[in-house]
């Protein structure tokens, strides 16, 4: 009997999010410092001669259809590079809320990469891997591989892996779902027009202190475009900033979730037990960033 093989499925979080500009093809250029928590999706896949999903967990109900699910787009994607490709079945536990700026499910298709290429004997940095990420989702070159490094491009241009301190930190998601496209429209930038220059040779700090000083003088410019759509997100801004001990608090990815940063996990788990009482409704959880 076959025995199943599981990946997790780490939260991405943008630590810092920067809109280059607006391409003539419509999509956007960006360049963000992206790190993954230690909150995490599950995915375990058994080898067979049919390719199926089945997904679970407190999350599932907000994943959509079957159909549409991008563990099921990311083995096909594989099979149409890779002749004779084997599959199996997959079981999803969803864990990570959707729609909510911390790529889950672009680490469920990544993670579902990484189990086909074992399955397969095929190396991490086989092209037709990354050919099938890019196909996919924006997200998705940069969950094949979770360590933090710069994303440039759409997504699909990947500095080298980065070693930065693991922080301390709570992920709140208000229980708002947002649209990245919705949010990037409302920047209403004009086609080959270019909001900021890149600040690609910056290098990142190692030590703990100078890199939360670096990371204070970025933002995310999504920021302000998704509060507008979700004044919710505002809110949960505001709760995590209220809180004593709070070194920086910001919103990832296009939204909904927020993440702050915090001295030692005793105050990032202190402060998460806070705003579970303030905000019962919230999906909340204590974890690290790195």
């Amino acid at each position: 009997m076959a025995v199943a093989r599981v990946e997790h499925a780490p939260a991405k979080v943008n630590l810092t999010l920067a809109v280059i500009g607006r391409r003539n093809d419509g999509h956007h250029d960006i360049e963000s410092l992206v790190a993954f928590a230690a909150v995490a999706d599950a995915l375990a896949f058994t080898p067979s001669h049919e390719l199926a999903l089945t997904v679970r967990g407190p999350t599932a109900c907000a994943a959509g259809p079957l159909a549409d699910n991008l563990v099921l787009k990311a083995a096909r994607a594989l099979a149409e590079r890779v002749s004779g490709l084997k599959w199996g079945r997959f079981v999803l536990s969803k864990r990570l809320p959707a729609a909510a700026g911390v790529g889950g499910g672009s680490s469920d298709a990544g993670a579902a990469l990484r189990l086909l290429a074992s399955a397969n004997r095929l190396a991490l940095d086989d092209p037709r891997l990354h050919e099938a990420a890019r196909t996919i989702g924006a997200d998705v070159p940069v969950c094949l591989d979770p360590r933090a490094r710069i994303m440039r491009g759409r997504g699909e241009i990947l500095s080298e892996p980065l070693t930065l301190p693991r922080l301390p930190a709570i992920l709140v998601n208000p229980g708002v779902a947002l649209s990245t496209r919705e949010v990037f429209a409302k920047l209403q930038l004009t086609a080959g027009y270019g909001l900021r220059s890149t600040r690609a040779s910056e290098p990142v700090p190692l030590d703990r202190d100078s890199y939360l000083s670096y990371l204070s003088n970025y933002s995310n410019d999504l920021e302000t475009p998704a509060r507008s759509i979700e004044p919710t997100v505002g809110r949960a801004l505001a709760a995590l900033r209220a809180i004593s001990g709070c070194r920086l608090a910001r919103m990832s990815g296009s939204g909904a979730t927020c993440f702050g940063l915090f001295e030692s996990t005793r105050a990032a788990a202190a402060a998460a037990k806070v705003l579970r009482e303030q905000h019962p409704g919230w999906w909340i959880r204590a974890t690290t960033i790195g």
